[in-house]
């Protein structure tokens, strides 16, 4: 009897033991298949499995939603040869016949789905320059991007802007997997508004003297579109959102400032 029992005591041990190792391997196979999501610290978003990716050099790349996300709507120019191989606002050196693009507030790296109004049209472009300086138009197409939503023959055409965001792992959910994606808020950074541009500076000199009454920070920034022409930009104000930043346009407006926009700095 006392055989017996003892066998019974070993086979119950063993038979934990069995399942510990069990649990061990279903968790490591676990770990590995999100091993993606787990090493991701960075605030990140779900989104529906429904969601149609764009890739980008073998990136996928996600609308984000309209609530996290950011969405534009109004007139695109492009730019071409004047700025061939010259530094863009990022440092980088613009090449036109990249897919790239010029916006005046949104991060640099950011890619961004453009679709063309009028054909329908899409590209994705990725902001690498800041513009266009105009308060009428919301981005500025590198001749690359301009040509394949055929914007060159026009110059100009109503688009619909979203930024897209990079997949950074997967979640399973039931009996399906939703994309995990990189969370960017783009409220926030570092705006200043620009009241207008100058060829005198001392045009600007004067708009600035006025303006320093009312703001604390107020820059004279010279800026050269073309070798041949420098123009002297007046901007006030450093808002850390843009919901701040706006307020300032708002007030501007009222002073009888008309052509103010907001950029990032």
């Amino acid at each position: 009897m006392l055989y017996l029992k003892k066998k019974s005591t070993n086979d119950f041990v063993g038979l934990i033991f069995f399942l510990l190792i069990i649990i061990c391997i279903v968790g490591c196979a676990v770990s590995k298949r999100q091993i993606k999501v787990c090493k991701y610290k960075k605030p990140a978003l779900v989104l529906p499995a429904t969601t149609k990716p764009y890739t980008v050099n073998g990136v996928s790349y996600y609308p984000l939603p309209s609530k996290e996300g950011f969405v534009q709507v109004g007139i695109a120019s492009w730019y071409g040869k004047k700025f061939h191989r010259k530094k863009t606002s990022s440092g980088e050196i613009y090449n036109m016949y990249d897919k790239t693009a010029a916006h005046k507030t949104l991060p640099f790296g950011t890619y961004v789905k453009v679709k063309n109004l009028s054909n329908s049209k899409e590209v994705v472009v990725r902001i690498n320059d800041r513009g266009p300086f105009v308060k009428q138009r919301i981005i500025d197409l590198s001749y690359g991007a301009a040509k394949e939503i055929e914007l060159i023959g026009p110059g100009t055409a109503r688009v619909h802007l979203i930024a897209l965001s990079r997949e950074v792992g997967k979640i399973k959910s039931g009996n399906t997997q939703k994309t995990l994606v990189e969370a960017k808020d783009f409220n926030r950074g570092r705006f200043t508004v620009q009241v207008g541009a100058f060829e005198k500076r001392e045009n600007a000199e004067r708009v600035a003297g006025r303006l320093r009454v009312i703001f604390d920070h107020v820059t004279i920034t010279p800026y050269e579109p073309y070798p041949t022409r420098t123009l002297y930009r007046v901007r006030v104000s450093l808002s850390e959102n843009m919901t701040e930043a706006g307020n300032i346009v708002t007030r501007l407006e009222y002073l009888g400032f008309s052509e103010t926009f907001v950029v990032a700095l």
